[in-house]
């Protein structure tokens, strides 16, 4: 796809091309950082028991604040890896830099641990029949 403002890359939109592209980088995210890992397994988890349940508005939450933490990881993640690149020594600026980007991973994973926790004890006395 063309870049509108730098004037680079190939004319026309190509969508399956753009499709390839982000299943790669989620295949990259999945694979190499745990962080993102663990927290899709947990989420699949809980969602298979919400689904079968039906409970269909706790399926909506437990992907929202899953895409939401698994967003923030990513971006995280992409914000290390190019500081890394750019400034191989210690940076007081780059710390920064990389100190906020983990804040907001903090905050994300603060609202996904308590959707999960709560979804989990829903389901957990629906299954025991409480």
């Amino acid at each position: 796809m063309r870049h509108k403002f730098l004037g680079i890359g190939e004319p026309g939109y190509h969508p399956v091309r753009k499709l390839r592209t982000i299943l790669s980088g989620l295949r990259y995210a999945v694979i190499y950082d745990w962080s993102v890992t663990w927290k899709l397994v947990l989420s699949a988890g809980i969602l298979v028991l919400a689904f079968a349940f039906r409970a269909w508005i706790d399926v909506l939450l437990i992907l929202l604040a899953t895409a939401f933490v698994l967003v923030a990881e990513i971006f995280n993640s992409a914000i290390e890896a190019l500081c890394d690149f750019v400034e191989t020594r210690q940076n007081p600026k780059i710390k920064v830099i990389k100190d906020m980007a983990a804040a907001a991973v903090g905050i994300a994973m603060a609202v996904w641990l308590a959707v999960i926790v709560s979804e989990a004890g829903e389901l957990w006395r629906a299954f025991a029949g409480g």
